[in-house]
């Protein structure tokens, strides 16, 4: 591996936020569930949740692929109990969801460990999510239409999310003497390693 690779790798990692993340309920559609992930990536998101739909988690593109490598993704069985999970965790609960009781996307303070859920392209987040979490948001909407496509509005909230954490200082580079910092840099680097070693690697 490059040194420059490898510095690259760690730079990324030291900035990764373990108390940031996104609960995707059944979202489907493979170019949603890929956005969302590119999104995550970008904005230093170290973990994703998802409940698949009947059919599973879509297939995702090579592109998509390449963003899933830098965010884990991690699978539950059904909304309630992963829901739960995370609050055992200390998350608060943001339903992108659109009701009266829906404050502003801008409101919440997301310096706090806090987790957006996404609902379903169709039907949106279910009662029974809606029911787990703590507060549901809404992104203003001055048009005819209602609602912004999942992956936009995720990426809205996120970059929200990364404003207000950047303004606090949260992105200052971590040290990789700390867990979970340093076992996911150095996971990285063995993937990326092991990955370089087939015919078709990239950069990515």
């Amino acid at each position: 591996m490059r040194p420059e690779r490898k510095a690259r790798i760690e730079a990324v990692a030291a900035r990764r936020q373990p108390d940031l993340t996104v609960f995707m309920e059944r979202v489907h559609k493979p170019h949603n569930v890929a956005a969302v992930i590119r999104t995550c990536d970008a904005v230093g998101v170290m973990r994703a949740h998802a409940v698949p739909g009947d059919d599973g988690l879509p297939r995702l593109n090579h592109t998509s692929q390449g963003a899933q490598r830098w965010v884990e993704l991690v699978r539950h069985a059904d909304s309630v109990s992963g829901l739960e999970a995370l609050r055992a965790e200390g998350f608060c609960l943001y339903a992108a969801h659109f009701s009266s009781a829906a404050l502003d996307f801008r409101e919440p303070d997301y310096t706090r460990p806090s987790a957006i859920v996404l609902g379903t392209e169709k039907f949106g987040v279910s009662a029974a999510a809606l029911e787990q979490v703590d507060q549901e948001i809404v992104i203003p909407m001055l048009g005819m239409s209602q609602s912004l496509n999942v992956s936009v509005a995720t990426a809205l909230i996120l970059y929200e999310a990364q404003r207000q954490r950047a303004a606090a200082g949260m992105y200052e580079p971590k040290s990789l003497a700390r867990s979970p910092w340093r076992e996911l840099a150095a996971g990285w680097i063995q993937r990326d390693l092991e990955r370089r070693r087939q015919p078709d690697a990239d950069d990515a």
